[in-house]
């Protein structure tokens, strides 16, 4: 989840591999053993846009986009440019705007997580989510993305209005890991650092909101020893504060603006 800060009420609004081991690509990307799913390496470029009109000049061998926005046209015309597409979907809080918002029943909308018109999910009822979430995911796979950023993965840390455990995160988390391993998707952890060391092996990447503004890149570490890139971005600090660090970290690091437009400045 995009953290929840004061400034943000400004704001409001490729190759797949076939080899039996995970073998590093001139372009910086890998295949899975399984040779089933894309595994983005670390150190490859991307670019991240949730808000505006797309721009797809940019080169870079990523895109991070909204999975309701966009149709299976943009992801085709991005794949006809050499891009692997990844799947924005929030899968631990609800959103009011969302064609498919009426479908959950109000006892699992907690708490709003600091954006408007969200609201964190009780995500104990797997009962109720696993199929409302097997849904989105079948609509990327539908629309031929490659992979999936489920967001807002670390309710267990916030004040959601349920009593969530660790133990429920991981369960969860590891369900949505599932949900996507079997549409051929790739998945990311979003955030969450605590639990990387127990999750690491479920997730073919990771994306990071601020590690470097609040310390904690190192703990992605597991990530890129694994092999597995670590999609991250700055907010407030100027590139010169963290560009460094990410380098020696081999994270594919941006600078965005709070509303996800277009603008990037990458390391």
């Amino acid at each position: 989840m995009r953290r929840p800060i004061l400034l943000l009420t400004l704001f409001l609004l490729p190759l797949a591999g076939c080899a039996s081991a995970p073998d590093d690509a001139p372009d910086g990307r890998t295949s899975d053993a399984a040779g089933q799913r894309w595994r983005p390496a670390p150190g490859i470029d991307w670019q991240w846009q949730l808000s505006g009109r797309l721009d797809t000049s940019i080169d870079v061998p990523v895109y991070d986009v909204d999975g309701f926005d966009h149709t299976a046209d943009t992801v085709a015309d991005l794949h006809r440019d050499g891009r692997k597409v990844i799947c924005y979907l929030s899968t631990g809080a609800w959103e009011d705007w969302r064609p498919d918002a009426d479908e959950f029943p109000k006892s699992v909308l907690g708490k709003g997580n600091g954006w408007d018109g969200e609201r964190w999910l009780d995500i104990r009822r797997t009962d109720v989510l696993k199929p409302l979430m097997a849904a989105r995911l079948d609509m990327c796979r539908e629309k031929g993305f490659d992979a999936v950023e489920p967001d807002n993965m670390d309710g267990y840390k916030n004040t959601t209005g349920f009593p969530i455990k660790a133990a429920d995160q991981l369960r969860y988390n590891r369900l949505i890991a599932e949900l996507a391993h079997d549409r051929g998707l790739s998945v990311g952890l979003k955030n969450d650092l605590d639990q990387i060391p127990q999750l690491v092996d479920d997730f073919d990447f990771a994306v990071n909101e601020q590690c470097a503004q609040y310390e904690e890149c190192d703990d992605l570490t597991p990530f890129i020893e694994a092999g597995k890139a670590v999609f991250h971005v700055e907010y407030e600090l100027p590139t010169s504060r963290f560009c460094a660090d990410s380098r020696r970290l081999k994270l594919s690091s941006l600078l965005k603006k709070y509303e996800l437009g277009a603008w990037r400045e990458a390391c």
